[in-house]
């Protein structure tokens, strides 16, 4: 990883907030889906979010794109970065506890090295990331468990949708580098959601037949929280930490959103673990940590670790 900057008291407090904000997401979606559909669920997402960051976007008088192919790119970053994330994880979450669904999604880190590898030469797999990609997939392995594949039923398939999503946000990282990185991103965010509004809205009412909104309060107040804090408020703060702390930093949100998501699992739905969940969060987060850089080069710091000897010409 690169750009890695210090970390000050507050900006600190922003990446925690964040993963609070992350982290609670999962439980309130497990909320809503206990009265409304996936994709309906998503499709509350996308809308309301969608349009909270057009008005921060309108608030603070920032450039519209004006080229027809930034917004077929929108298009495409929707698919990659919600739909079809957040539909599979929507559904596979019927199934699967919320905090096993935050690990699962933890993974989007080790996923996101590998496409990165596979399409900017700049991104090559090292040694490093290399070890810290197979400590990831091995993670992965342990927290969804052996004795679940074997015997493969309704969960084995939900948990593998969760991983698919992972590996479209990790697409996703791809084509935003590749189309979107000359815009604001806000109103990146904003167009992403709009692209993403187009197809859920249709997808969900063919589906699951139209929103209804007399819903329980409880659902109301889950759909607002993942729609407009988890998602565009989320976003605004994501974008907020990375210009202070680099993108190198921000990934230790990865490994504070599954604690939270556990405990709010626990202590909200009763929901309770196999053993083997948190061995495999271990195991990933060791992953992600090599990934991350730092404890890699601390250890080569203190001689614990040897480089290999350099290639003769």
């Amino acid at each position: 990883m690169t750009d890695q900057m210090s970390l000050s008291s507050r900006t600190w407090a922003a990446l925690l907030l964040l993963a609070v904000i992350w982290g609670a997401s999962f439980l309130s979606i497990r909320v809503a889906l206990d009265e409304i559909g996936p994709l309906t669920a998503v499709a509350h997402r996308t809308l309301w979010a969608m349009l909270v960051l057009w008005i921060v976007v309108a608030i603070r008088r920032l450039p519209l794109p004006r080229a027809p192919g930034i917004w077929g790119a929108f298009l495409v970053m929707g698919l990659l970065n919600n739909v079809i994330p957040f539909g599979l994880m929507a559904w596979g979450q019927l199934y699967v506890e919320t905090g096993l669904t935050s690990i699962l999604n933890a993974a989007t880190a080790v996923f996101g090295v590998i496409a990165a590898a596979l399409f900017f030469r700049d991104e090559r797999l090292s040694l490093r990331k290399s070890i810290g990609v197979l400590l990831g997939f091995f993670g992965v392995a342990t927290a969804i468990g052996l004795e679940n594949i074997r015997s493969f039923d309704l969960r084995s398939l939900a948990q593998l949708a969760i991983l698919a999503g992972t590996v479209s946000y990790a697409l996703a990282s791809v084509w935003a580098r590749k189309t979107l990185s000359a815009l604001s991103p806000q109103v990146a965010a904003a167009g992403m959601l709009t692209g993403s509004t187009i197809v859920t809205l249709p997808l969900a009412l063919s589906v699951e037949g139209p929103m209804r909104f007399d819903l329980a309060p409880v659902t109301v107040l889950a759909i607002g929280y993942y729609a407009v804090i988890a998602t565009a408020g989320a976003y605004l703060l994501y974008y907020y930490i990375l210009a202070r702390a680099g993108s190198g930093n921000l990934m230790l949100v990865t490994l504070l959103i599954p604690p939270v998501a556990i405990l709010l699992g626990t202590v909200v739905r009763d929901e309770a673990l196999n053993p083997n969940a948190y061995f495999g969060f271990a195991i990933l987060a060791l992953g992600l940590a090599v990934l991350d850089g730092r404890l890699w080069h601390r250890l080569r710091k203190t001689g614990r670790l040897i480089d290999p000897p350099p290639k003769r010409p």
